[in-house]
């Protein structure tokens, strides 16, 4: 299962890479490593809502910031402020490339903002499914796999919606606003990538 040319092209660039079995043994890490005293930043994922990990956090004391829990469009636009400040931040990502990159696209960019600066601890939960070889390829999973899956989801109904491929629209539907590429990490140990042996999310 694990891929030792992907674990060294993300060591190389200070991105630590973990493997597990299913979505119940990243939940118990995740659990295991976040301290309880902390506060965590929930990035929008369907992985992270499967695992139903904010709910957990929470329950045993931790100060979450999930925009799932808004009652209100404002309230949601805060709470993605506050997840920017949080002590952890975990998300799921749309693609990781093999040569150690990670691509995500955001609607409103809250998602990549934190990945890329703000909190001190990074968890990125990913399937097996996002898993490519090369930036090139992961770009293209983001754009016409990831993006029309997410805008339907979203209710949205962007032009990639019907044609299920990108065409670089200028839709104000659009939910592709902020193309992220992580090359790497100025602060080793910042980052941590959980792949799970499972086909989960977008």
């Amino acid at each position: 299962m694990e891929d030792t040319k992907l674990i060294n092209s993300f060591k190389q660039r200070n991105i630590n890479v973990e493997y597990f079995e299913d979505l119940k043994e990243v939940k118990n890490a995740i659990l295991s490593l976040v301290p309880i005293k902390c506060s965590v930043g929930i990035g929008h994922s369907a992985t992270l809502q499967e695992m139903d990990i904010s709910k957990e956090l929470t329950r045993r004391g931790n100060i979450v910031y999930d925009k799932e829990l808004a009652k209100d469009r404002e309230e949601c636009k805060l709470i993605k402020k506050q997840a920017l400040l949080s002590d952890w931040y975990i998300t799921g990502s749309n693609a990781i490339s093999e040569d150690g990159r990670i691509v995500n696209v955001d609607h409103s960019g809250n998602r990549v903002a934190a990945i890329t600066f703000g909190p001190d601890n990074v968890i990125i939960v990913v399937g097996v499914n996002k898993v490519v070889g090369t930036l090139d390829e992961a770009i293209k999973r983001v754009k016409n796999t990831a993006c029309p899956m997410n805008a339907r989801r979203a209710g949205f109904n962007p032009p990639c919606v019907t044609l299920n491929k990108c065409i670089d629209c200028v839709s104000k539907e659009r939910v592709c606003n902020s193309l992220s590429i992580i090359e790497g990490q100025a602060d080793a140990g910042r980052m941590r990538i959980f792949i799970v042996d499972e086909n989960v999310g977008f």
